[in-house]
């Protein structure tokens, strides 16, 4: 019965243990995409991020060992979150118009994130700028990529039945077109406006996959 005692004792330390370090890990990822979008990558400093998250520069150090690695789980923790609500989006859905459609209006509402499509930028010029961090986010992106595809493949309709490389090439035309046109919207908002960004996205979406355009493809020309 002691024994008993002591081992549920123990699950019971664990799981508590476990969960504390869960809420503290996403804690510091919600400040630091706050941070990270707010200061700049280079300029955020691990300080803020901490503070912002109710714990010291000790407490972020338990679970990183880099600024740039908490990006990177951030970035990982950004595409588990798009891979789940793409399969909620589609699981529901039939017929592979309606899939398509789905999957092109959810690309376009990303055009609403622009904290998120500026600070991709900022990294990847980061990246660019340091060798040695270039190829990590090169390889952490290729490898998420595989795994969403792996994931949502059942789910994708027919018509996009394109082979990996291919499909590949879609996904880094349509995710560069996204923050460019982002960016440009954040330099010269007068120019370019949300429904002109929302457009163009419906567009190239459509050609790059042979998608049929529909009316809400047509409505902001």
């Amino acid at each position: 019965m002691l024994v008993k005692m002591l081992r549920a004792a123990r699950t019971t330390s664990c799981n508590k243990h476990q969960q504390k370090t869960e809420e503290t890990n996403r804690r510091l990822l919600k400040s630091a995409r706050k941070i990270f979008a707010r200061d700049g990558f280079e300029a955020a400093r691990l300080e803020d991020i901490a503070k912002d998250a109710g714990y010291t520069r000790g407490a972020f150090y338990a679970h990183y060992n880099s600024k740039e690695d908490l990006f990177f789980a951030l970035l990982e923790q950004q595409a588990y979150e798009h891979q789940v609500q793409i399969q909620r989006l589609l699981s529901p859905l039939s017929g592979q118009g309606e899939k398509l459609r789905a999957i092109r209006e959810y690309y376009v509402t990303k055009a609403g994130d622009r904290s998120w499509s500026m600070l991709m930028l900022e990294f990847k010029l980061f990246a660019a700028r340091h060798p040695r961090i270039r190829p990590k986010l090169a390889e952490t992106h290729r490898a998420i990529r595989q795994a969403f595809r792996q994931e949502i493949e059942g789910l994708l309709p027919a018509s996009m039945g394109l082979g990996p490389e291919q499909e590949s090439i879609i996904r880094i035309v349509l995710e560069a077109l996204l923050h460019g046109l982002t960016l440009e919207q954040a330099y010269d908002p007068s120019v370019l406006g949300r429904e002109q960004i929302e457009s163009v996205l419906r567009r190239v979406f459509n050609l790059l996959t042979c998608a049929e355009e529909d009316e809400t493809a047509r409505s902001f020309a």
